[in-house]
């Protein structure tokens, strides 16, 4: 049994997480992964506040093992989604961006664990003055929303800069990177492709597929869906996105923003708000010079509609299995997975090979 600080913190069998993924992380996948052992989550951003509060019960009642919410902490109605995360008296809740203090507060005097998002040290740093209680630092080889530093080089410098879980994220999928990230000086492992590919897994079997055909050269990192640097599976419909100008960008980024506010049920104010959120939550700055198509802080009408873009077509692939006009967030690992196990059965495999390389250093150490 390998016991580290993150499994003591959530009271977990196994240093793993599944990370949050939109349209993909539910019930059913969390559930899965915190019987096995590990510590699932509940992606709550693409949901309503309904849709979270039945996903809280539904998980709640599939197990009773640790497992967490994932949280958009820019979301307009932040507040009330941690209300009701701390209503269902959810164990763990963890921030997609950027915190803020006050939500971690909140959690904290209610006894949730919390934890942060990093892609740098600094990130890290900051969280943690804030009274985070661990981190989940993601390097460049990771899906979805990434930084520019590799894994090997981010994990042991957020190690060494917190006195805190850290979680190593981007680039795992198997014991031998368990080890590593131990070696690191993480204290566990965040999966999110991984659980993706697993029978536990609500991503249509044709998405799958994909996923599965895909080489270690079948991703790519785009700023065209949402305006930030994003890695996604290399598809067509990436290609055209990459491909297209300002003009084509911005009716696509309408059209998207428009199907997604009917869904949300956002006014177009709150969906706008979301937009500048992400972007600002970001670090990114622009002049604001007029004359530029810009809005106040720099940001384009593009840059805001473009904010949209990603629920929208994550949606297309994960639910509707749109593969041709879908978005499919994507780890690298992508191309090394080649099989669609249980949750259970890619907890226990992990665990045991973490164990034998574990043995081969001690053993090497005694020679």
């Amino acid at each position: 049994m390998i016991r580290t600080g993150l499994t003591e913190l959530l009271g977990i069998r196994y240093p793993v997480v599944q990370a949050a993924m939109g349209y993909v992380s539910g019930p059913r996948l969390a559930a899965a992964t915190s019987n096995a052992g590990g510590l699932g989550q509940i992606a709550s951003a693409t949901m309503s506040l309904a849709e979270l509060e039945g996903a809280i019960a539904d998980t709640a009642g599939r197990t009773g093992a640790p497992f967490g919410v994932n949280l958009r902490a820019d979301a307009p109605d932040a507040a009330q989604r941690v209300k009701l995360i701390i209503a269902g008296r959810v164990p763990v809740v963890s921030f997609a961006q950027a915190p803020r203090p006050e939500l971690i507060s909140a959690l904290k005097e209610a006894g949730v664990i919390t934890i942060a998002s990093a892609g740098a040290r600094r990130h890290a740093e900051k969280a943690a003055a804030w009274g985070i209680d661990a981190v989940i630092a993601t390097g460049s080889e990771g899906g979805g929303h990434v930084g520019a530093v590799p894994t090997s080089l981010l994990i042991p410098q957020v190690a060494a800069a917190v006195d805190i879980p850290v979680i190593a994220a981007g680039g795992f999928l198997d014991g031998r990177g368990l080890v590593a990230a131990l070696a690191w000086g993480a204290a566990g492992v965040a999966m999110g492709t991984r659980f993706l590919l697993t029978s536990d897994s609500p991503v249509p079997d044709a998405v799958k597929q994909v996923y599965l055909a895909a080489g270690l050269d079948g991703t790519v990192v785009t700023t065209r869906v949402d305006g930030v640097p994003h890695r996604v599976l290399r598809t067509s419909m990436v290609d055209q996105l990459n491909r297209e100008g300002r003009a084509g960008g911005l009716v696509r980024a309408a059209r998207n923003a428009a199907a997604f506010r009917g869904r949300s049920g956002l006014s177009w104010r709150e969906a706008i708000g979301q937009g500048r959120a992400l972007h600002w939550g970001t670090g990114r700055r622009g002049t604001g010079r007029r004359g530029t198509g810009r809005r106040e802080g720099g940001l384009s009408w593009r840059q805001v509609l473009m904010a949209a873009n990603t629920p929208v077509l994550l949606r297309a692939a994960m639910v509707d299995g749109r593969t041709d006009l879908g978005l499919m967030s994507s780890g690298q690992v992508a191309g090394l997975i080649e099989d669609l196990p249980s949750c259970a059965e890619l907890i226990g495999a992990i665990m045991r090979e973490a164990e034998v390389g574990l043995e081969r250093i001690a053993t090497l150490r005694s020679e």
